[in-house]
């Protein structure tokens, strides 16, 4: 998937890997602040730590692993992750979800043009969820804190 955001590519690329912007854009939409948790170790085999939800009860978690950075052209990550029952984020079996993401930044006239490939899902109705629903997410989520900034802090 692709989307133009309005900042630079050195811009999108910190709030997309930066710790604490990313616990101001995780949350930055919600009504009300959930837990957010965020380690980032962002060197090549450094790893990536998130833990969100509602509540404890409801916890998702995800560590990316860092296989290749081209600050602040190219990102690439080993993605593994889970729900809040113990199973993957959206297929609701006992297995977690392993997949690979690659995410460049592209200067553009207009913004920084972000493009997702993510691959390596266990079935096309998952990766369909992961391309119409958390990935739409992610970058409504990002967009808000680049035009709003960390004044949407709760």
């Amino acid at each position: 998937m692709t989307r133009l955001l309005p900042a630079t590519p050195d811009e999108v690329f910190d709030a997309y890997t930066d710790a604490e912007k990313q616990k101001i854009w995780f949350s930055i939409l919600d009504e009300k602040p959930g837990v957010v948790e965020i380690n980032v170790d962002l060197r090549v085999g450094g790893t990536q730590t998130a833990v969100w939800g509602q509540d404890a009860d409801t916890l998702f978690h995800e560590t990316q692993t860092f296989l290749e950075i081209d600050r602040p052209h190219r990102l690439v990550t080993e993605s593994t992750g889970g729900g809040p029952d113990g199973s993957s984020m959206t297929t609701r079996i006992e297995v977690t979800l392993t997949t690979r993401i690659e995410v460049t930044f592209e200067a553009h006239r207009d913004g920084c043009l972000v493009t997702i490939v993510q691959s390596g899902f266990p079935a096309v109705e998952v990766r369909d969820f992961f391309s119409t629903q958390v990935w739409v997410g992610a970058l409504d989520r990002i967009e808000a804190f680049l035009t709003r900034g960390a004044r949407d802090v709760r």
